[in-house]
């Protein structure tokens, strides 16, 4: 849980048992725990609303590889054919 062993969650519990005694510190529990679903929530609703936003992203980046990748190639081929047709020239001359 939240990467803590038993030793450190013994000491947490201790130390707030100690700062706010025993009337206190199921409300404080409840009001922590409410707090970390808050942002639990919180979290969800974004990565709800981000994740869509980068999978659209990552497909426009994917079309314009393949664009990219598709006007070297013609532009390689033009290049090629370019140098071809200067070598016949060449030779004929």
């Amino acid at each position: 849980m939240f990467g803590l062993g038993v030793t450190e969650i013994l000491v947490i519990l201790i130390v707030a048992f100690l700062l706010f005694g025993p009337q206190q510190l199921p409300e404080v529990g409840r009001q922590v725990g409410k707090a970390v679903k808050g942002l639990k929530d919180v979290t969800e609703d974004v990565k709800k609303t981000v994740e869509p936003e980068l999978n659209l992203m990552q497909a426009e980046m994917k079309s314009v590889e393949q664009d990219l990748e598709s006007s070297m190639k013609e532009a390689e081929e033009a290049i090629k054919k370019q140098a071809d047709d200067t070598q016949e020239g060449v030779k004929k001359a």
